[in-house]
């Protein structure tokens, strides 16, 4: 689920975990992974990956490099690179991506807008 050096892991070193049954009132930022398996009224934003388990309920923005959803989010998505929607995701709200992958079965209402990968122009000669 995690991708990083030791099992459980990211590169930071961090992974968070808000458990089923809890409820959290208020707003999550992390520069490590997220993993959502409860309720959140409030806005999640990580430097990392977010995953939002398939009883979850976010009612708020999401921030993230990476997402994966199977939950139920109302509120605006917007990752800077993968997203990704399992068949059992639900979304009220806009979302912007550079890549968008989609299970058979999940369901997005809003509009969607596809970023292009970032290019270091710095680094990049310059043809005439």
């Amino acid at each position: 689920m995690f991708n990083g050096k030791n099992k459980g892991e990211n590169s930071t070193g961090t992974l968070n975990t808000i458990g089923y049954g809890t409820k959290i009132d208020g707003n999550i930022s992390s520069s490590g992974d997220l993993r959502i398996d409860g309720d959140i009224d409030g806005n999640l934003k990580s430097k990392a990956r977010i995953v939002v388990g398939d009883k979850s309920t976010i009612n708020g923005s999401i921030q993230a490099a990476n997402a994966i959803i199977e939950g139920k989010i109302t509120g605006n998505v917007e990752v800077s690179e993968v997203l990704f929607l399992k068949s059992t995701a639900l979304i009220e709200g806009d979302i912007t991506m550079q890549k968008l992958v989609v299970e058979d079965g999940a369901i997005f209402n809003g509009k969607s807008t596809m970023r292009s990968p970032q290019k270091n122009i710095k680094n990049e000669p310059t043809e005439s």
